[in-house]
């Protein structure tokens, strides 16, 4: 690798993490918001004649009630049983990481289970699918607005597991996983209101996300892996992207997991015990 390019790329990446808050260029910025030009849609419209609406029950899921020994519990897992996922765990995943609680402001904006900058949640959920009750196998995308999965592609069961690898650029033990979450930048929904300043906070919000995803996980038992090692051309490939209004931005595998034996551990006391001196 030529030094100059590495040294240079490093430059550039380190810049993009600066705040440009207060700069010149910010104060002086007029965005497509400010110049009252039609506000972009709140959710991407359906790529599909048909939906399947998910369930909302999420009363009947067991779910670990303690905030603190989930947040304690999430970890990344690579280990997947290849145990069947039911269609309302997938739901819960669905709705606790990207699903709309509220639509404010006359339509202005949507509010979710995560946080995002101005309330603009720029990222659509795609999904590669395989051992979900209920479910065919194939690749799907999540309808925020009506809390349902559209269907682009039926796939044979045994399709699934070599494109989950293809996506992961070879990663083998993706192909265990119950379902692969991708999600997409669509940036004018973010740009209209930011313009050129949207996509660090973006990517900021988009770590909000996964950390959700993570915990959603975490509180039904079930095991999740974020990844940002994936094959861009293919991934907008197969989700129907133009590679530049739309593009996938990050990914995350989720999959059965063995429970752990033994007794819970007592996070607060191995806390109160750590000798970092």
């Amino acid at each position: 690798m030529d030094k100059q390019w590495e040294q240079e790329a490093i430059r550039r990446g380190r810049e993009f993490m600066m705040s440009v808050c207060g700069s010149p260029e910010e104060q002086s910025y007029e965005s497509d918001q400010d110049k009252k030009l039609p506000q972009p849609p709140l959710c991407k419209a359906p790529m599909a004649e048909a939906s399947l609406e998910l369930p909302r029950d999420f009363d009947r899921l067991e779910r670990e009630g303690d905030v603190f020994h989930v947040m304690m519990s999430r970890e990344s897992s690579r280990n997947y049983t290849q145990e069947a996922m039911s269609l309302r765990e997938l739901s819960f995943l669905l709705y606790m990481s990207q699903g709309i609680k509220t639509i404010a402001g006359n339509g202005y904006a949507t509010k979710r289970p995560v946080p995002c900058g101005g309330a603009r949640h720029p990222f659509e959920t795609y999904l590669l699918v395989q051992n979900v009750e209920g479910l065919e196998a194939g690749i799907y995308h999540y309808l925020p607005l009506t809390h349902s999965l559209e269907r682009l592609e039926a796939l044979a069961p045994e399709e699934v597991p070599p494109l989950m690898v293809r996506t992961m650029f070879g990663q083998g033990w993706t192909s265990r996983s119950n379902v692969i979450f991708f999600w997409s930048f669509t940036g004018y929904r973010a740009e209209w209101r930011y313009g050129p300043f949207a996509h660090k906070i973006n990517l900021i919000d988009l770590g909000h996300v996964g950390e959700n995803l993570y915990l959603a996980c975490a509180a039904l038992g079930l095991g999740t892996c974020g990844i940002g090692y994936y094959n861009q051309k293919l991934c907008d490939e197969i989700f129907r992207l133009d590679g530049e209004e739309e593009f996938t931005v990050y990914s995350q595998t989720v999959g059965t997991v063995k429970p752990k034996e033994g007794e819970r551990p007592d996070y607060m006391r191995l806390i109160k015990e750590l000798d970092l001196s």
